[in-house]
């Protein structure tokens, strides 16, 4: 096997099926890693979403048996949208940040990834591959780093020469030994624009990020949201992207090379107050197709509720009592009355004195009362 000339046709191939960047490095452990992640847990900063065995999450040799080198891959996704919508008053609109735009993107790059391992099985039938996204056990932002996709910016995020930091990542372990590629130098420099521009200083500093006062993180919680972030989050119904568009890499670049990452924009920006009314089906239809979908309806609502009282929409005081008197979830009950004590007006205090007196749950009680001293 010639493994210079296979990577070559592996760069080559990459490019006709729709990867905008690719690189190649070792299946060493990743021990710098380990110990931020080790760090990370102990200052309660990790979100809960990552795999929770920090060995696996570093050591590629527990994946696959004898690992040689892991394929690192890059797909850049637009940062505006060529149709733009706009809210209005009585009918404002939510945001998804630019990385649930268009179709999910780990289907798109599981679909990049398996014609990539189809390739490699042509030329080598016995090749070991393991490929992930995301979800999967290793640091996309590791690996990304270590094949020369892009530097670890201050922001958390890999940043491209090309494309910015508006680039979804992938890998694949394989038991081939690739030549390794050369990983880019920082070239944050002492720039802190993203660490000034978090809304609730969930950078803590350059490179380390508090997982649990990040926006994007909040967004995706199924609990009520604590008081402190509340305000913070705007009309950001998933996600953040604060960090990316302060980065002046950043200005300038928006890619639109991939036609299943087009935004539809009452998606990606989609009316508030229908949100509130979604049943299962119809959330499904309208939004199951964006990774913005995955925690399932219900944190998307909360959102919803939190983005009406942003706007102090005193249209949607009608949809709110709706959701305090009506709701069976604790957490909508709660935002929702809160937002209405945001909105403020007699028939909001009528209809707070008229839920105390029915409600049972101590939490939604609570932000009722909470409400309520904003009349005193």
């Amino acid at each position: 096997m010639d493994v210079k000339q296979l990577k070559k046709d592996l760069i080559a191939y990459s490019k006709e099926i729709g990867i905008d960047k690719i690189g190649f490095t070792n299946a060493d452990m990743f021990s710098e890693l380990k110990n931020r992640l080790i760090r990370q847990q102990e200052l309660g900063y990790q979100s809960g979403f990552e795999e929770p065995d920090i060995e696996k999450r570093v050591t590629p040799g527990l994946l696959m048996e004898e690992p040689r080198s892991i394929i690192a891959i890059a797909l850049a996704y637009p940062s505006k949208m060529n149709e733009r919508v706009e809210g209005k008053m009585g009918e404002r609109r939510g945001f998804f940040s630019r990385a649930s735009w268009g179709l999910d993107y780990h289907h798109v790059l599981r679909d990049r990834l398996k014609k990539l391992e189809e390739f490699i099985l042509t030329k080598v039938p016995e090749a070991r591959l393991k490929s992930m996204v995301d979800t999967g056990e290793l640091s996309d932002r590791a690996v990304a780093e270590r094949a020369g996709i892009g530097w670890s910016g201050k922001n958390c995020a890999i940043i491209t020469p090309e494309f910015g930091s508006y680039v979804y990542l992938g890998e694949m372990i394989t038991n081939i030994p690739f030549e390794p590629d050369t990983p880019i130098k920082d070239q944050c420099g002492t720039c802190t624009k993203c660490l000034d521009a978090c809304p609730t200083g969930a950078l803590v500093q350059g490179g380390q990020i508090n997982a649990q006062h990040c926006i994007s993180f909040l967004t995706q919680t199924k609990e009520l949201i604590p008081d402190e972030f509340r305000d913070k989050i705007g009309n950001r119904i998933y996600g953040c992207d604060s960090c990316q568009t302060a980065c002046p890499v950043n200005k300038g670049k928006n890619y639109h090379f991939h036609e299943e990452m087009e935004p539809n924009p009452e998606v990606a920006k989609p009316l508030l107050k229908p949100i509130l009314k979604l049943s299962n089906r119809e959330f499904k239809n309208q939004f199951g197709s964006v990774a913005g979908s995955w925690r399932g309806k219900k944190p998307i609502q909360r959102n919803a509720i939190i983005a009406l009282a942003h706007f102090k929409d005193d249209t949607a005081i009608p949809d709110l009592i709706e959701v305090l008197e009506r709701e069976a979830s604790p957490v909508l009950r709660g935002t929702a009355a809160w937002a209405l004590g945001k909105i403020g007006g007699e028939s909001v205090r009528v209809a707070l004195l008229r839920a105390k007196e029915k409600e049972v749950e101590s939490e939604v009680q609570l932000e009722i009362e909470k409400s309520l001293t904003q009349f005193k």
